[in-house]
């Protein structure tokens, strides 16, 4: 499957995003089973572990411009380095959403209620 050209995707991170989706964490893997594959999430599509620019977002939706991030306890020491990926992102056309490990094991419902308000606001704005 080739990935069709655009403005923010680098072929040169695809073995990484390979070896990325093999070695899932536990709260990823549940992310995506419970609401993101098979277009689970109203409809939209969802790719695990996919570059963008610079970056590997563990979820992107490309309709949506979004990406699904899940931090895991690393990133509670990489909240400047976080910020400055999603500002870099945001400069690509993408917002990113950020759910801890803890919550997306702990509270999916939770999970799935922020993504599907922000898909809502999406919409509406869209519709605008």
């Amino acid at each position: 499957m080739t990935e069709p050209e655009n403005n923010f995707y680098n072929k040169n991170l695809k073995p990484l995003a390979r070896n990325l989706r093999n070695d899932s964490t536990k709260a990823e893997i549940r992310l995506w089973c419970e609401l993101l594959s098979g277009k689970r999430m109203l409809g939209y599509g969802f790719r695990r572990q996919r570059s963008v620019g610079k970056y590997i977002a563990d979820f992107l939706c490309k309709e949506l411009m979004l990406i699904v991030e899940v931090d895991g306890y690393s990133h509670n020491f990489k909240t400047e380095e976080d910020a400055k990926r999603d500002e870099e992102l945001q400069a690509l056309g993408f917002t990113t959403l950020r759910f801890p490990d803890r919550e997306v094991m702990q509270d999916i419902e939770n999970v799935r209620r922020t993504l599907e308000a922000w898909i809502f606001e999406w919409q509406e704005n869209l519709s605008q």
